[in-house]
């Protein structure tokens, strides 16, 4: 509602402005005018009318989101996104700064775009929300300049995000059937070393994981896993984990940081 009032006003001064200047270059009588505060001889109604559309083109966008939708429109998909770039609006609220956030996204299908969204950061939030971050986005199929953060414990997006993993190799087909349809188990790391391989900013993991399922035997298998550089220290030896597996084929295993609801 904000930013219909302000784009009435903005547009009303507007034609304020170009009648009056319509009148001083091509006008008959300079003191006459259709338009209210013009004054016969002072440039006071002008001026503050100037200053007025000079500040709401300005800080219009900022005061009332104009300029820059927040939802996404239309279907929207899943996707994997990155901060590239986070930056103030000047705008705070409840003492929680304003901020424009740029998201490098991988589609699903398709070429990586670069989408944005502006919203209220709480101080305690920003760790976050760094440059580089991987984070899940809702994205417009028509429309990609607006992106939103999607829930990650929401199970639609815990689902498409794993998809996208799947779709991408970043999950071994090896694996698949036991990350999508297997138990889930208690796990712990016993040994780690990277490969070397790299997919999608992700680093592959060699992994030695000892299975520890609650009342049963335990038993070591070995692994690979995909993980961003920020997480690689989750994977250390004797870091607890989650590990999914087939009754039938206990060692072929796909491992996780946490534990997944639901499974």
């Amino acid at each position: 509602m904000i930013r219909i009032v302000l784009l009435v006003i903005w547009l009303l001064l507007s034609a304020w402005l170009v009648i009056w200047t319509g009148e001083g270059l091509f006008g008959v009588n300079q003191r006459e005018s259709i338009l209210p505060f013009s004054g016969e001889d002072t440039l006071g109604g002008p001026i503050i009318i100037g200053v007025a559309w000079g500040v709401i083109l300005t800080f219009g966008g900022t005061l009332s989101g104009f300029g820059r939708r927040t939802k996404v429109r239309g279907e929207a998909e899943i996707g994997v996104g990155r901060i590239v770039e986070l930056s103030r609006t000047g705008l705070t609220v409840n003492d929680a700064p304003q901020y424009d956030v740029f998201i490098r996204v991988t589609p699903r299908a398709g070429d990586e775009f670069i989408g944005g969204l502006r919203m209220l950061v709480e101080p305690d939030d920003l760790a976050s929300l760094q440059v580089g971050q991987p984070i899940p986005v809702r994205y417009s199929v028509s429309d990609q300049d607006t992106v939103e953060l999607a829930d990650i414990t929401d199970p639609m997006v815990r689902e498409a995000m794993l998809q996208w993993r799947i779709e991408r190799g970043l999950i071994d087909p090896r694996q698949v059937k036991a990350r999508t349809s297997g138990t889930q188990v208690p796990a712990s790391v016993l040994e780690v070393r990277p490969t070397g391989r790299r997919l999608e900013g992700q680093s592959e993991l060699a992994l030695k994981v000892l299975m520890a399922p609650e009342g049963a035997a335990t038993w070591e298998v070995d692994t690979m896993v995909f993980v961003y550089p920020e997480a690689i220290s989750r994977f250390q030896v004797g870091a607890p984990i989650w590990a999914f597996y087939r009754r039938e084929d206990p060692h072929t295993v796909a491992v996780t940081i946490e534990k997944e609801a639901g499974r």
